[in-house]
């Protein structure tokens, strides 16, 4: 689970219909089998039900690599956990790139768990919003890690593309290689942040993924989100000048 702006966090999960329920699963193929399956999907969402009911100034996000064909099986499941009152609804989601609203309107409206698909189809028929209308995202793996260009997934529109109002940002291996990530963390990360807000049409990433984030020789993945968030709260490189503006202008 990534924290990038105060209060919003996000978690990547891979869902697929398996023994007759809909499990967490990194598999191939678009089946899961028993050396691929981790735990039912109910679990996980019990535990983020847990926490936003705990962390009532939270705010989720689910960007689910979406596998399940069962009828309504990704809706219901989210309903059957509790977490459908806190759900975003799609209809209120921008489109062609306008802005979101604020994340304390979003707190005041309990709308504090936002879900993306990576099937087409759920929009219309699960209310559950396509992720490809609404981010663009750089490749992952060995490819996303090149300080000096930012290519586009696969299945994103182009980076620079402002119809679409988010921006994702991979940073990890392809084969993990946890001996490394203290260097890369330290020494790439901020210049691959750099690269892909050029080419995402000067947009810094809303989120970011990564492997091993604790990992670093210096400020590391910490670093590097203070810095996002800095860009996108207050244009400064860092967010505690943000803090610093904000009593800055109190006091005035």
């Amino acid at each position: 689970m990534d924290q990038l702006n105060n209060g919003v966090r996000a978690l990547m999960l891979d869902v697929y219909d398996f023994q007759d329920d809909i499990w967490l699963c990194h598999s191939l193929g678009a089946s899961c089998y028993d050396v691929t399956s981790f735990e039912p999907a109910i679990t996980t969402l019990r535990k983020i039900e847990a926490f936003l009911l705990t962390n009532p100034s939270e705010i989720v996000t689910l960007i689910l690599e979406d596998h399940v064909s069962s009828d309504r099986g990704l809706s219901k499941l989210v309903n059957r956990t509790g977490l459908g009152k806190y759900w975003f609804p799609v209809k209120k989601m921008p489109r062609d790139g306008n802005n979101w609203p604020l994340v304390s309107d979003m707190i005041k409206n309990n709308h504090r768990l936002l879900v993306f698909t990576s099937n087409r189809t759920k929009e219309l028929t699960e209310g559950i919003a396509y992720q490809w209308n609404y981010m663009v995202e750089n490749q992952y793996g060995d490819d996303g890690m090149d300080p000096d260009a930012c290519y586009k997934r696969s299945e994103s529109s182009l980076l620079f593309d402002r119809t679409k109002s988010l921006v994702f940002v991979n940073y990890f291996r392809t084969i993990p290689r946890q001996a490394a990530a203290c260097m890369e963390h330290s020494q790439g990360l901020l210049d691959v942040l750099k690269t892909c807000h050029a080419a995402a049409g000067n947009r810094w990433a809303n989120f970011l993924a990564v492997d091993y984030y604790k990992r670093s020789d210096g400020g590391g993945v910490f670093e590097a989100t203070d810095m996002l968030n800095g860009k996108l709260i207050c244009g400064s490189d860092d967010v505690r000048a943000c803090k610093v503006r904000s009593l800055l202008c109190i006091l005035r």
